[in-house]
């Protein structure tokens, strides 16, 4: 009697499968698919037209669930196509894993434990691997690569992550499918990562081993045009999240919480000590003065993200730059660059002294300069001001009864 998959009945019980997208992996994909088959049988197979004997191997393994694509198209179509076949088998969850022998199959217990600790009421789970990036023996351009998608998934998601390029992960079937997917290739792992948070899933890494053999490895990743496709899909994020995923989500939120629990909870948030709310302040005005003029709110909403602020109370306060505002702002900033540079106030603005273009410059140049150093003492100002104001309405809230 053939012997039962290790991970089989939990596999089972959590109407889980395993996706394995693959293409021109021959060299490793009999022994991946040996190994893998040690701990589950429930398992979909991509063979994303490949052109080597992929097919002959996969042949071997005719009890297995088998989608071919009769040219090649990509790493985020056959993830499409896998959960969408997926969801056709009845499946709840996937969990994705590259066939190149960098993952080891053993860590689906971590995927599958993560899960079984689920609630009900939790929202859903989207897991991903991390590979701790930061180790020696990864490759120095995946490290990086990494960084840069961490770093904006943070600015348009709000979540840190400390990996979100890992093939090895765990995603709800049916809430994937329901996603409107533009992208094709590797970048539609990113695509699903932000849109699944986005539908307010629980997107977290939890950690895995990684198996990096150079010169064994082959991997279909092209550094220029896939990292240019990622970067432009950042880009477009940017834009949507700034101006209508997260204004959406806090404007649910002020319908949901009503007007004194949302200023309490997601405006002055109480549980924040006094230094970070008055940070997110003095970042607000910071921006707002600054000489970036139609940018402040990707500015503002970056920055924030970067130096986990508030992002409401800094937005709120970047608009210190409102029209009746500007003009004030742009003549305090001249002044102030006038007596740096060490032409004292020039009380009298004229518009006749800008004669020639050199002039224009100079007055550009005074201006930008006056700008940023008023924007530091403003900021600056507030900070310590709103500190100590913070500092004592949290005193005030220790000592009621």
């Amino acid at each position: 009697m053939k012997k039962k998959p290790v991970f089989q009945g939990r596999f089972e019980e959590l109407n889980c499968c395993v996706i394995v997208p693959t293409y021109n992996n021959a060299h490793s994909l009999e022994n991946f698919l040996t190994d893998l088959r040690l701990y589950t049988n429930s398992i979909i197979i991509i063979n994303d037209g490949s052109t080597d004997e992929t097919a002959q191997i996969l042949e071997q393994h005719h009890d297995l669930h088998l989608k071919k694509h009769p040219e090649n198209r990509g790493k985020g179509i056959a993830l499409k196509t896998g959960f969408k076949f997926a969801e056709e088998l009845g499946y709840d969850y996937a969990i994705t894993i590259d066939s190149d022998g960098q993952h080891y199959p053993d860590d689906l217990d971590v995927f599958l434990s993560e899960l079984e600790s689920r609630n009900e009421a939790d929202p859903e789970l989207l897991l991903v691997g991390d590979r701790n990036m930061g180790r020696d023996g990864i490759p120095g351009k995946s490290s990086k690569g990494n960084r840069f998608s961490n770093f904006w998934f943070l600015v348009v998601t709000g979540i840190e992550l400390h990996d979100t390029q890992s093939g090895y992960r765990l995603y709800p079937v049916k809430l994937i499918n329901s996603l409107k997917l533009i992208t094709w290739k590797f970048e539609l792992e990113i695509e699903v990562l932000v849109k699944a948070a986005w539908k307010k899933a629980e997107v977290k890494n939890i950690p895995i081993k990684v198996l990096y053999q150079e010169g064994e490895r082959v991997t279909h990743f092209r550094p220029f045009w896939d990292i240019v496709r990622i970067v432009l899909l950042y880009m477009w994020f940017v834009l949507v999240s700034f101006f209508y995923i997260h204004p959406r989500n806090k404007y649910q939120d002020f319908k949901n919480k009503g007007f004194k629990r949302f200023w309490k909870e997601d405006i002055i948030k109480s549980q924040e000590p006094p230094h970070k709310k008055a940070a997110a302040i003095a970042l607000g005005v910071f921006v707002g003065i600054s000489p970036f003029w139609g940018i402040h709110t990707l500015l503002v909403f970056t920055l924030a993200a970067v130096f986990r602020l508030n992002k409401v109370i800094a937005f709120l306060f970047s608009n210190i730059s409102i029209p009746p505002l500007i003009p004030f702002i742009i003549y305090a900033s001249y002044q102030a660059g006038s007596f740096i540079t060490g032409n004292g106030f020039d009380w009298e603005l004229q518009l006749q002294k800008f004669e020639t273009g050199t002039d224009v410059f100079r007055g550009l140049w005074q201006y930008i300069m006056g700008s940023f150093a008023l924007a530091i003492v403003v900021a600056f100002s507030l900070w310590i001001v709103f500190y100590f104001l913070f500092s004592v309405l949290n005193q005030k809230q220790v000592v009621k009864p």
